[in-house]
C-alpha cells in the first residue's frame, strides 16, 4: 500500500493537536503521562512535537482521559486547521 503525503492542513493540524496536548498536560512531566497511558515518552514527545501528525484515535482518547480533556474540545481546538472548502481528496496511488 503507498501511502499518500500529507496536506498542509492535516501537518498543521497534528501540530496544533500536540500544543493541545502539550498545554493539557501542563506542569505534569511527560514521563508521567506517558507512563500513564502506558506509552513509551518519545511515542509522545513526537505526538506533542507534532512529527507525528495523525496518531491513532484510541491513542489520542487515551491522552485526553489521562489529562481530563474533553474530546469535544480537542477537536474543536484543531478544526481551526481544516481548510474553509471540503476538497475530495484520493486516499490510493
Amino acid at each position: 500500500m503507498v501511502r499518500v503525503p500529507l496536506t498542509p492542513q492535516e501537518r498543521e493540524r497534528g501540530r496544533r493537536l500536540g500544543e493541545v496536548l502539550r498545554d493539557a498536560r501542563g506542569a505534569r512531566s511527560m514521563t508521567s503521562v506517558a507512563a500513564a497511558v502506558d506509552m513509551p515518552v518519545e511515542t509522545l514527545r513526537k505526538i506533542e512535537s507534532g512529527r507525528v501528525p495523525t496518531p491513532a484515535f484510541f491513542t489520542v482518547a487515551a491522552l485526553a482521559a489521562e489529562l481530563t480533556l474533553p474530546l469535544r474540545d480537542l477537536v474543536e481546538a484543531c478544526e481551526a486547521c481544516e481548510p474553509a472548502v471540503d476538497e475530495p481528496r484520493s486516499r490510493t496511488a
